[in-house]
């Protein structure tokens, strides 16, 4: 695949979204996970919410960024949400488990 994945950041009512385009795999992924652990790292916000409604692909290692980046909020003890997957992401994230823990809303 290896379409560009754009990030933006917003704070919504005290949380920091991300909003993510694209694709993610393993020619886009390294600029998300980057994203994610800096502006946690960075911001420490109480939540952190990533909205996928523009993601049109995600392999394993979309997944896995997104899994480092609940890592990283719960080892800062901040909320991370996912928003908004499309129907073939949410199946991925199904597939593998991780709706729940990934916080699908």
């Amino acid at each position: 695949m290896g379409d560009a994945v754009m990030t933006t950041r917003r704070q919504v009512d005290g949380a920091t979204v991300v909003d993510v385009r694209g694709t993610l795999d393993s020619a886009t992924v390294d600029a998300l996970r980057e994203v994610l652990l800096e502006t946690l790292q960075r911001d420490r916000p109480t939540a952190m919410i990533v909205d996928l409604t523009y993601v049109t692909f995600m392999d394993s290692v979309g997944i896995g960024a997104l899994v480092a980046g609940q890592r990283a909020a719960r080892n800062i003890g901040a909320r991370f949400q996912l928003r908004n997957p499309s129907d073939f992401v949410h199946r991925q994230l199904r597939v593998t488990g991780l709706t729940e823990l990934l916080g699908c809303i």
